[in-house]
């Protein structure tokens, strides 16, 4: 989690003191949206507000502050997520939420932010024309959905033992031939496999063969220790009759089905974001 460097899905929103609240809202469900989306449930919000006794850590505006708080507090009590507040804790220019989520072993990091800007539209000069024809000052919500890139996989890869779902899993299958004979059929497998459309996907299924010299036992449990949701191993007569025989990364062993049939199951657990089926 401590990485060496990282990048933010980062991104700022420009929007009118009356729009503050939905705007904020919105951004608080999307946050919410991914975490579902990646299977996680634990987590909690942090409404992290300001010590103005510390003046030298805060921007000495209280009303201000009181009311860009009130805005958040609005918008949290709406969302119906769990939240606690923090006192202290803001950003220099103004209140923030810090979505926190639980490891697998208990530990709690905060993930992302999202936060209420009032200082910038004084430090940039940020103003917009009124309906009344006047200046008017505008909020600014800095928000990043998933944090750092680096330390959320970091998160995902501790959250699930490294066993990813089918549809987040690197690689998505692996192709086992048993002999030199049946390679050609493996790559038309694997050809297959990957010229597979995946809704909100990429181009296809992300499979590879593993033409290695070990034996298929190596080649499987090697499969296995990379967590390859499904191994699917080929000989002679699933060449001929046009199947592979289907093996899970827990040793399961589905046995021969058809090609096509094994291609709609993990189509499906990919588009809908399934786990693997066992």
């Amino acid at each position: 989690m401590r990485v060496r460097g990282f990048v933010q899905n980062d991104a700022h929103i420009y929007c009118r003191h009356d729009q503050a609240k939905d705007e904020f809202l919105n951004v608080m469900r999307l946050h919410a949206r991914y975490y579902e989306m990646m299977g996680i449930k634990e987590y909690y919000m942090r409404l992290s507000l300001p010590d103005l006794s510390k003046k030298h850590n805060f921007v000495n505006e209280p009303e201000q502050w009181r009311t860009a708080g009130e805005i958040i507090r609005t918008a949290m009590q709406e969302t119906g997520y769990p939240y606690v507040e923090a006192e202290g804790e803001a950003a220099f220019y103004g209140p923030k939420v810090d979505f926190m989520i639980k490891s697998v072993i208990g530990t709690e990091y905060a993930i992302s932010t999202n936060q209420l800007d009032f200082m910038a539209t004084n430090t940039f000069g940020l103003k917009y024309i009124g309906e009344d024809g006047g200046e008017h000052p505008v909020y600014v919500i800095h928000r990043a959905p998933l944090g750092s890139h680096e330390r959320f996989t970091a998160f995902l890869i501790e959250h699930y033992a490294g066993a990813f779902p089918t549809w987040l899993a690197p690689t998505q299958a692996r192709i086992v031939p048993i002999s030199e004979r049946v390679n050609a059929y493996a790559e038309t497998v694997r050809q297959k496999l990957f010229e597979t459309p995946v809704v909100n996907g990429t181009s296809g299924l992300r499979v590879d063969v593993d033409l290695s010299n070990e034996r298929m036992q190596k080649k499987i449990r090697d499969a296995q220790l990379q967590k390859i949701p499904y191994m699917l191993v080929i000989g002679e007569r699933e060449a001929a009759e046009g199947k592979v025989a289907v093996r899970l990364r827990s040793g399961k062993d589905l046995g021969p089905m058809p090609l096509d049939s094994f291609i709609s199951r993990i189509k499906h657990e990919a588009e809908g974001r399934h786990d693997v089926a066992e």
